[in-house]
Order: C-alpha cells, then structure tokens, then sequence
C-alpha cells in the first residue's frame, strides 16, 4: 500500500509540474501566476498611500490624504495637476478594470479572451461604438480646454503604468497572461460610449415591428399603449406646456415595413436606472435643500465607480467618477450637487435598407440610389489571425444587420440611427458640473448634452431645487421610432430636434420636491411625441407618495426611502388573485404557502418568506399569460409587467390567457392557481436542496468579478432586501450601485457607500469592504474637507511632486 501512495504521489507532482510551466490555451503558465516573486501573491496588499511619489510633467506639488474607506482627496494648486493626479490615483486602486471596460467598449475583448470573445466584438463594431467614440473626440479636439485636462489625465495613467514591474501588475493580468499597454484620450473616449450604450438598451424597434405584423395594431396597442393608466410622471403633471410654439412633425403617409427578423445583438441590461429626488428648503427639517440619488447599474467587483475628492483653486468637488473618465459624474461641491437617472427617451431607430445589388455600394433613398461607405473593422484575436468585418454606412448609420450578421438577404439590411453617435462633449458637461455654483451654472453644464438621455436632479446652498430631462431628442411625428422605419424615404428620417429650452422641466415646483425614478417623462399634455419604453411605474409612485406625505423629511427619512423595500407592485396584484383564485384544489402543503402570502405585509425583507414565494409566484404566471411570445425563430416582446397586471385584473378572459399547450381554454383565474402550484413545487425542490427560502436566502444576491468566471473574486449570498421593483431596486447582481445623499448646508454634509471598496485588488481588505453595510442599508459620513492642511479623518498622506 505504501508504494502505491509514493507512485501517486510522484504521479501527482509530475503533473503539478507540467502544468505549473506550460501554457494551457489563453491561460498563462500557472507556475508564473503563483510565483511568489512575480505572481499572485505580490498582489495581496495594496501599493503604499505613503510617501513621496515623482510624476514627469506636473507643474507643482499635490497633496493626496487617504481617509479610513482608502477615499483619496486630491489637493492641486492648478486643474492641470489635479487631472493629471486623478488620473494617476485612479490608475493606481483601479487600472486592470478602467482598461478592461475599454477594451469591451471598442470590441476588443478577442485580444484578451481570443476566439470566444469575436461576437461580441463584432456586435461592438457594428453598434458604432468606435463611430461614436471618435466623433465625440473630434468635437473635444475644438475644446481647447477640455482637450488639454483630458491629455493631463492620460499622462498621470501612464504615469502610474510607467512605474509599474510585471510582478506588480493587477492579478487579472497575470491571471491571462498580458499586460497593460499605454493609456490615451481615446480610451477615455470608448469608456464613455460603453456608459452611453449601457444607459440606451431599452430600444425595441425590430421586435414590436414582428409584433406589429404577428398581432395586428389593436392588439399591439394594448399590450404596449403609449401610456399606462397610471402615470405619475418625472415632470408634475400639473406643468403648463402652453409656452412651447413649435410646430409637431407631421406624420408621413404610407406604410411601415413590417419584416421579420429572427434575432438581434444582446443588449444593456433592461433595469439599467436609477432613483434621484430633491426637496426644497422649505420641506427640509433644516431649511437646507437636500438631494439623492442611486444608479441602479451591474454589481460588480471592482465597482463600476470610484469615490474621490478633487480640489483645486477653482473647484472643491467630492463624489463618484468611472474609472477612466475626468473629474466627477455623480457628485457636490460646496455650492451645487447633482445626480442622474437614466431618462425615458428613444434616441435609437432602426431603418430598412435596400441596396441596389448584392455589393452593398448603394441604397435606395428618396427614389434614387444613394452611395454607401465602408468601415473596414479589423478585430484581432489572440494565438489567431485578425478577423477583418467589413460594416457599411448608410446616412442613417451603421448597418448593424445584413447578410454578414444574423441575415441571409444579400439585398436587405437594417441601419442604426442613434444620438450616441453623435459627437458631443461629454467632458466638458462635468467639468462645469464640478465647478458649478448656481442654478444658471448647473443649466449651461447640461445645455449641450446630447446622450444618454438622462434626468439631472439639482440642488443648491441658495435653496434652489430642479430637474431636467435632458439630451438631444428628435421632434418625431406620432409613432416615429416605435416600429422598424422606411430607409428609403426621407420622411423617415429625424426631420429636426426639440429646441432645450423645449425639453421637460421642472425648478422649484410648489410641492417642495423633484425626483425621477426612469417613469414617464411627462403626462398627456406635453406636446412632443414621447412613447413609453416599460420602465415601472412603482417606485416613482412609492418616492412621490412618501414625500407628498410627509411636510418635512430628514436625513434619515432619505436613508430609509433609499433603502425602502415595499412591494407595491405585490400590493397591486395579490390581493385580487386571493380574492378570485379557486383554493380548493390546492393540497395542504400549497395551502400553508398560501397562507404565507395572505400574512405578508408587502415588504421584500430579508428574513420574510413572503417575496420569495411572490417571486416565484409572478415568474411562472407571466410565463404563462405570455406563452404565446415563446418563438424561437422570431424575435418577440413580451409586454411590461404593469400592463402584464393590467391584463390580467382587466381582461381576465382575453385570449392571451390561454395556455397555448392545452386543450382547455384558460383565463386569467385559471393562470392564478395553475402558476401557484408550480410555484409551490419550484419552492419545495428548492428548500429540499438549500433549505429555507428565506429572502436573503432565496434571493441569491451577489457581487461578481467583472470576469464572470472567477468566482473567488466575487461575493455571494449577500444579504440584502427589495427588488428591481421596489425603491431598494438590489436585484440578484443588479442594484443602487452608489447611493448618495447631500444636505446643502455650508459646507455640505454627505453620506454615501456603495456595494464594493476603493482597491481593484482582491488581496486588499479595500476590495469588498463595503458591502455587508451597503446591504444592511448603512452609510458613510463622508469626509468632504475644506482644507488641505485639515488632518481630522486623514489616515495617510502622499504627495505627488514634479520629476526633476
């Protein structure tokens, strides 16, 4: 027995060897990544936030305190140093992941990952992203200023990366075997375009035109009507529109197309939103305006933000900023602060092309053919040869889709007609931001923006509350973006855009309080063409409920709004399925779950049953009242979950609520029991297998590494209460990825956490830190100091000075 333990034993470290020293396909050898001279374990603490660090090119000493969350607080006495410093901090907690996202962005992901990541590159290419990331960059190239902070920031990138050995690369690099190349304008660029696409994935074109020709228009009209009966709009309704005199685009005769397409590119993801609101002073416990917010983006580690103060003469701003982008996104300053959500808008067609033969160099427009251009898309692969993706350009835009991609008619393609393509100075709206010290500062700052289209909540130290619907949105006639358009007719096309001073408004409106949380812009009234994209209507009525309740309101009243878990969208459907539903037939184990949902107060709290039983509940019941969208060929919608409950408290025996596979015709009573017992059997495998379904339990949350497949990186079975529906909107991976809230008082008072840490390393205890308070619904005071010389709260210092 004792040799054949030695035999295995030599066996196995053999095979340790072998596979400690050679490569194993996109991998690195593993005897390299676990060497501890250059491997992983030179990653298990971050770099020193001591000390004295010389940069090439700064024109004088910066000053960065680190205070307990590893937040810096950047201290410049010029804006050129201060970029240039944050871009060498932000490199130095965060350069694997802000070069990662841009490579994704730019379709370069097969560089990395190889072969497995061609497709995905492809659809990046064929979006337009590089498109639009360069012509953005061609407009800041006319900004002088902009120009000259966005090059500061590349050089303190690489600044940081120039200093770096391979055995202190980020693990990720070791990890897949290559290292970081040098960083550019461009990449902060692509960073923006990824962010401006993330925020623009509610486009539906194509499958409601195969809706439109499957269903007929009455049918579509009331699955998806431009409005819900409820609407409880970003803009009061009670807003008067009568000032705006610009003549409506007039709606065009003819007839749509109505083709058929069986697939389209994976998109953003569909709750990719946010909540913000503001009161006014005269709402606020202390007379001091008070503004928050919460994107609500991927759960990631590292965290799609960072955290950091930035000072210099001319500024002193604090907030969240991406990683790779200038100055701060989400954020205060001693006079202003503001926040985003992402806002209703369609700002993304879809056109019909016809071209003239199977060589795509022209297409039918306005009774003529019309030349197309080339985009030669060289995307290369790691260990493989260069795949070269030839896109053609219409005057629409790109042609996402033709016989090279998910098409089989050499004749027939569809173009992308999109704002993101737009060049515009995304740059230069936050540098004004950061600096900003009016209303009139916050509007000139936002004037411009051109897309995503995005809700910016304002508050100010003078008292002055707002919001603005903003972007670059064209004047459509009625129905104009909701189906696939005609390429070949010019009255197709965006015929103009609405004036800003036109786009939907409010400042300090008389019930005290401004918010958005991604609902219909506006009501009825306005007079521009606006149609509903499906975000919910649950939590904006939650959020304008609480406050129009309430004369005054606190910090903690915010805190506790951020994290409110109150199901309303339960409390608008359960009560009338257990009031119609037939319970006879259900056993004594379905009863007692039943019985669960009959107690349940509503709130997706972590140690309720109630949510988990709802959620399984309503999963198999829309399932079932949508069974007919279930084609494998034809790329359907299936309708949003508000007119999903509309449909079934309203039109209990419409046809859709028969199951497609039975011989019986069901209704909507029917749909009740029927999804019940096969959420009952789904619940019972799940607690034989994990036991109780708890939330917390059921719910499965979790943060994961921006790699998907490195578990030990990421963090599971997180504690955490609501749903993408409740004002609380943590999903499984999605959620308030920075929860924000600011008293304008002199100085402001902040409080803020977000579900990560400040280190993009995952030896650092600064990697996931955060989380069990942001779940518990805990924040941070953070530490918004006036003065560099200030050492209350300091844990370390470093000082930046200029490489003689």
């Amino acid at each position: 027995m004792k040799y054949i333990k030695l035999i295995t034993s030599l066996l196995a470290m053999m095979a340790i060897f072998y596979v400690l020293n050679t490569k194993l396909g996109s991998l690195p050898p593993l005897g390299k990544f676990l060497a501890p001279s250059e491997g992983i374990w030179q990653n298990e603490t971050d770099d020193s936030t001591n000390g004295i660090v010389s940069i090439n090119g700064l024109e004088d000493e910066v000053t960065v305190h680190y205070d307990a969350q590893l937040i810096p607080h950047v201290f410049a006495k010029n804006d050129y140093d201060l970029y240039k410093a944050q871009g060498y901090i932000t490199a130095k907690h965060r350069l694997w992941q802000m070069e990662f996202q841009t490579f994704a962005a730019a379709g370069r992901i097969s560089e990395i990952i190889g072969e497995k990541g061609l497709n995905f590159d492809r659809a990046q290419r064929r979006k337009g992203m590089l498109f639009g990331a360069e012509n953005s960059l061609e407009v800041i190239k006319n900004d002088p200023e902009a120009l000259k902070y966005l090059e500061a920031y590349s050089d303190g990138v690489n600044a940081y990366i120039s200093q770096l050995q391979p055995e202190n690369y980020p693990v990720e690099y070791k990890l897949l075997g290559y290292q970081p190349e040098a960083w550019s304008i461009d990449k902060t660029m692509n960073l923006l375009m990824y962010m401006t696409d993330m925020l623009c994935g509610r486009d539906s074109d194509l499958e409601y035109t195969n809706m439109l020709r499957k269903f007929g228009k009455e049918r579509f009209d009331l699955l998806f009507p431009d409005f819900f009966d409820v609407n409880d709009p970003v803009i009061p309704s009670e807003k008067d529109w009568s000032f705006i005199d610009v003549e409506m685009t007039e709606t065009p005769l003819g007839e749509l197309p109505l083709d058929s397409i069986s697939e389209t590119m994976e998109k953003p993801h569909p709750n990719n939103g946010s909540n913000n609101w503001a009161v006014a002073p005269q709402k606020s416990y202390s007379g001091n305006a008070i503004l928050a917010n919460d994107p609500h983006l991927g759960l990631k580690l590292p965290s799609i933000w960072f955290v950091m103060q930035l000072s210099s003469p001319n500024q002193n701003v604090f907030g969240a900023t991406l990683p790779g982008a200038l100055g701060i996104i989400i954020g205060f300053n001693n006079d202003i602060s503001w926040g985003v959500t992402n806002a209703t808008r369609d700002v993304k067609d879809w056109y019909k092309i016809e071209f003239q033969d199977k060589t795509r160099k022209a297409y039918k427009y306005d009774n003529a053919w019309k030349k197309t251009s080339v985009r030669i898309e060289e995307i290369k692969i790691r260990d493989k040869k260069t795949y070269i993706d030839s896109v053609i350009y219409t005057h629409h835009g790109p042609v996402s889709y033709d016989h090279t991609f998910k098409s089989n008619d050499e004749k027939k393609g569809y173009a992308m007609k999109w704002a993101g393509h737009t060049g515009h100075n995304f740059t230069k709206l936050f540098l004004n931001l950061n600096k900003g010290k009016n209303y009139d500062d916050y509007l000139n700052a936002i004037s411009n923006h051109v897309a995503p289209a995005q809700n910016f909540a304002f508050a100010s130290t003078k008292g002055d509350i707002a919001l603005w619907v903003q972007g670059q949105f064209p004047n459509k006639w009625e129905g104009q973006g909701k189906f696939l358009l005609d390429g070949s007719n010019p009255e197709h096309d965006w015929q103009s855009f609405i004036p800003k001073e036109f786009n939907a408004h409010i400042k300090n409106p008389e019930r005290g309080f401004v918010g958005s949380a991604n609902q219909h812009p506006v009501d009825e009234s306005y007079p521009f063409y606006v149609f509903n994209d499906g975000y919910g209507t649950y939590r904006n009525r939650v959020i304008n409920d609480y406050f129009r309740a309430r004369e005054t309101v606190n910090i903690q009243d915010f805190k506790n709004l951020q994290n409110n878990n109150f199901n309303l969208k339960a409390k608008e459907l359960v009560p009338f399925m257990l009031e119609k539903m037939e319970t006879p037939a259900l056993t004594e184990n379905e009863q007692l779950l039943l019985n669960h949902v009959r107690h349940w107060n509503f709130n997706n709290s972590i140690d309720n049953v109630g949510p988990s039983i709802w959620s399984t509940w309503i999963k198999h019941l829309y399932r079932m009242t949508w069974d007919e969208f279930n084609v494998e060929d034809e790329a359907l919608k299936t309708p949003f979950i508000y007119q999903t409950i509309y449909m079934l408290k309203n039109h209990p025996n419409d046809p859709f609520m028969d199951i497609v596979e039975t011989p019986e015709k069901e209704t909507a009573i029917d749909l009740f029991s029927l999804s019940f017992k096969a959420a009952s059997k789904e619940l019972n495998e799940w607690k034989t297998e994990n036991g109780d379904y708890e939330w917390k339990n059921y719910k499965g949350a979790y943060v994961g590494h921006l790699l998907q497949a490195l578990p030990a990186f990421s963090r599971f079975d997180i504690p955490v209460g609501g749903d993408r529906n409740t004002v609380n909107a943590s999903d499984v991976n999605h959620g308030p990825s920075w929860r924000m809230i600011v008293e304008m008082s002199s100085p402001p008072k902040a409080y803020g956490i977000y579900p990560g840490g400040q280190s993009g390393n995952p030896g650092s205890v600064y990697y996931d830190n955060f989380i069990d308070d942001w779940a518990a619904g805990n924040y941070y005071d953070l530490l918004f100091m006036q003065d560099q010389n200030t050492t209350e709260g300091v844990t370390s210092t470093q000082k930046l000075t200029p490489k003689q």
